[in-house]
């Protein structure tokens, strides 16, 4: 028998020096030389007003760096199935660890995708309906809704020896219903809203946007098919031309002696626009969509998404859709509740999954929930799950505001998490607005002083005390509070909802005034956001006027897409271009006729390195411009086209405002952009380098444009400063000053202090939530102190 003697390590152990992640000159977007050192095995927090690099630093230099160092480590074959980020801009990184980023990006909008299937949670359900359940319907794709059945016979030839052919049959069970293909929705077309049926193919029918009479790949394949009559109103079809128009299967066809693809209309609907992402789209094309397209349950599985086969098989008397679609909280009692020694391993797993989703505060979800309907904050937190019991220490955790969507009383929880990861010997580094979670920071660093190029320089390092001293804009409003409205708007007239049932609101009836800043709280999961975006949106305003809705879901931004082309600004500065200098107003589009031959328009030309990380380079041609030479001759108020979309906002705000170059259209989107804080964006900066909360912004000042009387906001504090809720709550007067409407769903005590009227709704989240818990003004909240919120904002008012 040996014993065992723990020999002491000399107190300078050589591995002992590299306790920091040390970054020296880094570069990336607006970063200006930035060079710090971070504490490991620490939670490091990072402040700063939105756009002065907290995301750069973070998200693009460490953990871009980190990624692309473990990717180096897998084969060349497997690097080429890899994604293959760039070194960031940076001189020298150290002391860098494995990186986990939790970022808060909306999960993918996929309609088969849930809450289940992105967290593993039901393929551990189909492996146990597949052991357990009765009948026995066969192996766990019997029970997956992305599975199709499959049957199948034939001759097959085997070379074994001599070759022979032989007969085979093969099957396969899946668990798809045949009605919805998984979907658990079926679409309805309106086919008045895609053409005229009065009119022939040949004068003009069709009513979808961009298919012009004179488009060849669209229109004219239909008009010269030789499948139907082009001269004939669509109403006078034949029934075999009425088929061949809307459900012919793709076949290839003749027009103008070139081969093109003749599919019907209503699939080539369904590919064209139902299976994009409709955030994605372009304004008109997204109402279009709206416009023509319902979506019912599915009849058949019941919206279940699985087949009549996967829905008899019950483990006590439980099928996998009725699992599904249990709150998760009760779900894992359901679980803890079965016995099987023989899928024993299974259960522990299974229930060890279910305890983290109630431990992280979203009990209250379903697994059958489309994981496109989280918000950001549910979203990252499901991305935590699967961390929280990980046995792996010494990885550097990266969060993007962990605390978005999340009440008051749930900041405490997700803080206690923060802290549990840490104190397992892992690097936390988060980047966050709230001083609730800044507070907890072991270090923190604050970067500014201001936004953009006025940004991107470390203002302090030290801890949270440091900071509350420091002369920094974080340090100067860490302990500002909104203190309650001495007098409030009052309204003479309300919305009514009766009878709110979506989701988990129980038969709510709510009078929301009108002509007031009104704002919906309560915690995650309550049903916030079903009366309002269920409820509230769906109908229109007051006096006919329509309800004008900024939800969270997120703008999809490439590096050809920018604020000038995003909120509608090109248009009227191309018009005002083309008209000083008499040419077409294409010429000053970097996306069409005006753009440099050898880059595309892009300002950079990439090299593909194929497994490695390609590189991108300045255009020699443009010289990074994306303007042809000839088109930058072209000058309006003395300036050409690309020196315009280089300007700030606040500077083309003022250049487009007054003198030679006044355009009103353009001055009035630049000062909507300006109101929402966005002044020291470039206009033509790339979207996909914009960070979440400034893409919120942008997205509000688009609407803004919209002509509505009732505004409906959800979380517009989102990725913002402390600094910047002063000017929020100002754009917010602004809009109820001018006659407006303003219904706000948000969890910040500033906005809540500054409301006319709240609407609390609670108690709990999921179905302990659903009702309406408080109606009335801020103070009178406070006084009564009967819900969480109001024990929450007399805190923050100090009441």
């Amino acid at each position: 028998m040996t014993t065992r003697t723990r020999t002491q390590s000399p107190a300078s152990h050589g591995a002992d020096r590299h306790e920091l992640i040390s970054v020296h000159g880094a570069r990336v977007n607006n970063l200006k030389d930035v060079s710090v050192e971070i504490p490991k095995r620490r939670l490091t927090v990072f402040t700063g007003v939105s756009g002065s690099g907290k995301s750069s630093l973070v998200f693009d230099t460490i953990a871009a760096e980190s990624q692309r160092l473990i990717n180096e480590t897998y084969s060349a074959f497997v690097q080429g199935f890899m994604p293959t980020p760039a070194r960031p801009d940076v001189d020298l990184l150290e002391g860098l660890t494995t990186a986990i980023v939790v970022d808060q990006q909306r999960m993918g909008s996929d309609p088969r995708s849930t809450v289940g299937t992105v967290t593993d949670v039901h393929a551990m359900l189909r492996i146990l309906f597949s052991r357990l359940g009765t009948p026995h319907i066969g192996p766990p794709g019997a029970f997956s809704f992305n599975t199709a059945s499959v049957r199948a016979s034939g001759a097959i030839t085997v070379e074994r020896g001599s070759k022979k052919t032989v007969k085979a049959t093969y099957e396969r069970t899946g668990g798809m219903c045949t009605r919805c293909e998984g979907r658990g929705a079926v679409s309805d077309i309106d086919l008045s809203q895609l053409y005229d049926d009065s009119k022939s193919l040949s004068e003009g029918a069709f009513t979808i946007p961009g298919w012009k009479s004179d488009s060849f790949w669209t229109v004219r394949v239909y008009a010269e098919s030789g499948l139907v009559d082009p001269d004939k109103p669509i109403r006078e079809f034949t029934e075999q031309e009425m088929r061949d128009f809307l459900y012919r299967e793709p076949v290839k066809v003749k027009v103008d002696g070139v081969s093109l693809t003749y599919e019907g209309l209503i699939p080539k609907i369904q590919k064209s626009f139902l299976s994009k992402d409709k955030e994605s789209m372009q304004p008109h094309i997204r109402a279009f969509v709206e416009r023509a397209v319902t979506f019912t349950t599915c009849p058949e599985c019941d919206g279940t998404r699985l087949s009549e086969g996967a829905r008899s098989s019950k483990i006590e008397g439980i099928s996998i859709a009725d699992a599904c679609a249990m709150e998760i909280r009760d779900l894992a009692e359901w679980v803890r509740g079965l016995s099987e020694p023989s899928v024993a391993p299974l259960l522990t797993s299974l229930g060890g999954t279910l305890d983290s989703f109630v431990e992280i505060g979203l009990g209250y979800l379903a697994l059958e929930r489309p994981s496109g309907t989280l918000s950001g904050g549910e979203a990252q937190r499901v991305k935590m799950i699967r961390h929280l019991g990980s046995p792996l220490t010494d990885i550097t955790y990266v969060f993007d505001e962990p605390t978005i969507g999340l009440h008051p009383h749930d900041i405490q929880r997700m803080n206690d998490l923060l802290l549990r990861l840490r104190d397992k010997g892992n690097t936390v580094l988060v980047v966050e607005h709230k001083p609730e979670t800044i507070a907890i920071a072991d270090h923190v660093v604050d970067l500014g002083p201001g936004a953009g190029t006025a940004g991107g320089t470390v203002c302090f390092e030290g801890t949270v005390e440091g900071l509350r001293r420091g002369d920094t804009v974080t340090g100067r409003h860490f302990d500002d509070r909104a203190t309650l409205k001495e007098s409030v708007r009052k309204s003479s007239e309300a919305l009514e909802i009766r009878g709110a049932t979506t989701h988990n609101l129980r038969n709510v009836d709510v009078d929301i005034p009108l002509g007031v800043l009104t704002v919906v709280t309560g915690v995650a999961g309550s049903g916030k956001s079903s009366l309002v975006h269920g409820s509230l949106v769906k109908r229109s305003g007051a006096g006919g006027e329509g309800v004008v809705s900024v939800d969270q879901s997120p703008i999809r931004g490439s590096r050809r897409s920018n604020p000038a082309t995003y909120t509608g600004l090109l248009d009227p500065i191309r018009k005002a271009f083309a008209k000083a200098n008499g040419v077409k107003p294409a010429l000053f589009s970097a996306n069409s006729e005006g753009a440099c031959p050898t880059c595309n328009g892009v300002g950079v030309v990439f090299t593909d390195l194929a497994m490695m990380a390609g590189v991108a380079g300045t255009c020699e041609e443009c010289e990074g411009k994306r303007f042809q030479a000839s088109v930058l001759e072209y000058r309006f108020g003395g300036r050409d086209i690309s020196e315009v979309l280089a300007m700030s906002v606040a500077e083309a705000e003022e250049f487009f405002g007054a003198g030679e170059a006044r355009t009103p259209a353009a001055h009035r989107v630049l000062g909507r952009l300006a109101d929402v804080g966005l002044g020291y964006l470039t206009l033509g900066q790339p979207l996909n380098t914009l960070s979440g909360g400034e893409r919120q912004r942008l997205k509000l000042a688009v609407h803004m444009a919209e002509k509505g009387g009732v505004y409906v906001l959800d979380e517009p504090t989102t990725g913002l400063h402390l600094a910047d809720v002063e000017q929020l709550l100002g754009l917010l007067d602004r809009l109820v000053d001018s006659g407006k409407s303003v219904i706000v769903v948000e969890h910040h005590q500033a906005v809540m202090a500054h409301a006319d009227w709240i609407i609390d709704l609670g108690p709990g989240a999921g179905h302990d939530g659903g009702h309406i818990v408080f109606e009335g003004t801020p103070a009178d909240l406070v006084a009564a102190r009967s819900t969480l919120t109001a024990e929450h904002l007399a805190s923050y008012v100090g009441a």
